[in-house]
């Protein structure tokens, strides 16, 4: 259980420091998905499956999908400003 814990514990350093070093938005939200994911299992191995579903449903599922639709919003407003101005996208 030790071993296994230790384990969760490291891949959910790795993945936030994954999350930190990206640096294009889209490839970071998968990023964070990802992560949400790894402390999903952390919570579970911790044997807290209540926090473990709402990591799952929050940091996995609903915070990236909203950064998604965040990220979208944004590329479609620069590309009509730039069709409004003449100007390169």
């Amino acid at each position: 259980m030790a071993f296994l814990l230790a384990a969760m514990l490291l891949l959910a350093a790795a993945s936030g420091l994954a999350v930190v070093l990206t640096r294009d938005p889209r490839r970071q939200v998968f990023a964070l998905a990802g992560n949400g994911l790894v402390l999903t299992l952390l919570f579970l191995v911790l044997q807290a499956p209540d926090v473990a579903l709402s990591e799952l449903a929050v940091g996995t599922a609903a915070t990236p999908l909203l950064f998604l639709a965040a990220l979208a919003a944004v590329r479609i407003n620069r590309k009509r400003d730039a069709a409004d101005t003449g100007g390169p996208e």
